[in-house]
């Protein structure tokens, strides 16, 4: 993950983009991209969805979109000063006392 981040700053930098990425922007950025992938998914079956790996063609451009959305959610995170991995982990661990194995297994219910 450091190396990617490091890789995606030198990016804005070489190019002298820091001055346009403001958590603001980045995260509208962000959430263009969630859409553009969110467009590739968009009136397929469940079915089709699951097998949308096996379509070389469409395989391709929701691997590009998902590349864009993890390099800008990892400048975001790089622009504030959040490490991804800890913040991950720490969500994942609370998210596991919100929805206990037990209570949650086979189950969609929101709590």
């Amino acid at each position: 993950m450091e190396d990617l981040t490091a890789r995606v700053r030198a990016f804005a930098e070489d190019r002298d983009w820091q001055q346009f990425h403001t958590p603001k922007n980045l995260a509208m950025a962000l959430a263009g991209e969630v859409g553009e992938l969110l467009a590739e998914l968009q009136w397929l079956t469940p079915e089709q969805a699951a097998a949308v790996m096996d379509d070389p063609e469409r395989g391709a451009r929701i691997r590009a979109e998902i590349g864009d959305v993890m390099i800008y959610l990892t400048r975001l995170a790089d622009v504030l000063g959040i490490d991804l991995v800890e913040s991950a982990v720490t969500k994942l661990a609370e998210v596991a006392i919100r929805y206990p194995v037990e209570q949650a297994r086979g189950s969609a219910t929101k709590r």
